[in-house]
């Protein structure tokens, strides 16, 4: 059924409520020749009367009784459909699917998880963790990622959600007992480091700069793994340096369970931001979670 043909029975309903063309027309906020036009081709349709008219009332037809008992909670239940639809607009509630990476998990999205649980409790946040984090969005079916700025595509929607980062090499009091603290990063390839290995076949490339100087160390050592916590533990044990976010080992450093070395040549970058395809019809519980995370 097509709308103009929901609204002439809407139309029709209104007239047979009111008993008058005259009121149903102020009601709906059209002319009563509009009005009387639109059933009056709805008779015309049917090929039936379901309004009986004189100069002084309206009145339903055996016809239009009939209509009438199974017209209005039919429109009834579409109106009823209608407010919740509209609703889901205007309150944040329902699932929504997002792609991390452990470390954005741990860093970004598990301090707010408690705040976004309280605030909007009717939100489902279904969350998938993946090395890599760059799966096509749509395709997979999420509504958004969390992701280091210089991954997102361009054409994706980027909502900072972190304050900038700095990576930090660090190694335990117990490794630097018997090894002597780098102060170029060229160094680092006498040294055993603990290595992750992220989406990719190959471990990362630790990147440094300083004074306009960009160095790149393929490093090596006993242990590659791709769980950063793993990586931190090896550390904390003695195994080798390793290369993490200074906001994620700043714990253990400041306990000195971990040193910090060759600080000076590790460059703040841009941190975290949530991305999603498109700012048009965003959902309500998608813009609830944007907003929790927002910086």
């Amino acid at each position: 059924m097509a709308l103009d043909d929901l609204n002439v029975l809407a139309a029709f309903l209104a007239v047979a409520k009111e008993r008058s063309f005259t009121r149903a027309a102020q009601r709906l906020g059209v002319s009563r020749s509009a009005l009387s036009h639109a059933v009056r081709g709805l008779e015309e349709r049917l090929g039936v009367r379901l309004l009986a008219r004189t100069t002084r009332s309206v009145a339903p037809t055996q016809a239009g009784e009939q209509l009438i008992s199974r017209l209005d909670p039919a429109l009834g239940e579409i109106e009823s459909v209608l407010d919740q639809i509209v609703g889901l607009r205007e309150r944040p509630t329902g699932r929504v699917r997002l792609l991390v990476t452990p470390l954005s998990s741990a860093m970004v999205l598990a301090p707010k998880l408690v705040a976004l649980a309280r605030r909007f409790p009717d939100i489902v946040l279904d969350v998938t963790t993946t090395q890599e984090g760059r799966t096509e969005l749509v395709a997979s079916g999420f509504d958004a990622g969390i992701h280091l700025g210089e991954s997102i595509q361009r054409d994706m929607v980027a909502v900072r959600v972190s304050r900038d980062q700095r990576l930090a090499v660090v190694g335990s009091p117990e490794y630097f007992a018997s090894h002597p603290k780098p102060t170029s990063p060229h160094e680092l390839l006498t040294h055993r480091c603990v290595n992750l290995r992220g989406g990719s076949a190959r471990p990362y490339r630790w990147e440094f700069e300083k004074d306009g100087e960009a160095v790149v160390v393929d490093v090596s050592g006993p242990l590659i793994v791709d769980d950063a916590d793993l990586m931190i533990r090896a550390a904390l044990d003695g195994l080798g340096l390793t290369f993490s976010f200074e906001e994620y080992v700043a714990p253990q450093m400041a306990s000195g369970a971990l040193v910090r070395v060759l600080e000076d040549w590790c460059a703040p970058f841009a941190g975290y931001f949530l991305y999603h395809p498109s700012r048009r019809q965003q959902s309500p519980a998608l813009s609830a979670v944007i907003e929790t995370l927002r910086l």
